[in-house]
């Protein structure tokens, strides 16, 4: 199931490009498939967008609450800072099993515990020369780690997210 849902949430991602659909709604639909690669679903996904002050904004987060977006809107990219801002800073895919254990997560830890969240990941939106554009990030309601198929999955979005972002 996960390689044909993969296909096919990106037929319909490139369908709405083709379109003309808003970059928001785009971004949306791939944070949505990125929740149900988990198993018994368990994720909430998140894409944070970089903007031209190189600041971390909402790109898409449905189901996510306004005060932790309002929260969390204008992070600086910060390889010391939880998973979004040090994949923004580093380029490379962030895995946090448990926030209680993660000192990355010291200054922030609050926002995501009061949510129910106790673990997070996050990978890179890149664009074709390696520039970091954003992040895929999900959080999880138990201790753990990405599986395979959600890693190989967000891997594919967040490639298709780098397409919506640099159109």
């Amino acid at each position: 199931m996960p390689e044909a849902f993969v296909s096919s949430t990106l037929a319909e991602a490139r369908q709405m490009c083709d379109r003309g659909e808003l970059p928001h709604k785009i971004l949306t639909h791939l944070a949505e498939a990125a929740e149900q690669l988990a198993p018994e679903r368990d994720a909430v996904a998140s894409i944070l967008v970089l903007d031209k002050d190189g600041l971390l904004r909402n790109g898409a987060s449905p189901r996510l609450p306004y005060d932790y977006l309002t929260a969390i809107d204008g992070l600086k990219p910060n390889a010391q800072v939880g998973t979004c801002a040090a994949v923004a800073a580093t380029g490379t895919m962030i895995i946090t099993p448990d926030f209680h254990s993660d000192d990355k997560w010291a200054e922030l830890r609050h926002l995501p515990l009061a949510l129910g969240f106790v673990a997070a990941w996050s990978y890179p939106i890149k664009d074709s020369k390696g520039a970091v554009l954003g992040t895929f990030g999900t959080y999880f309601r138990n201790n753990r780690e990405p599986l395979p198929g959600e890693i190989k999955g967000v891997e594919a979005f967040a490639g298709m997210a780098a397409e919506v972002l640099g159109r």
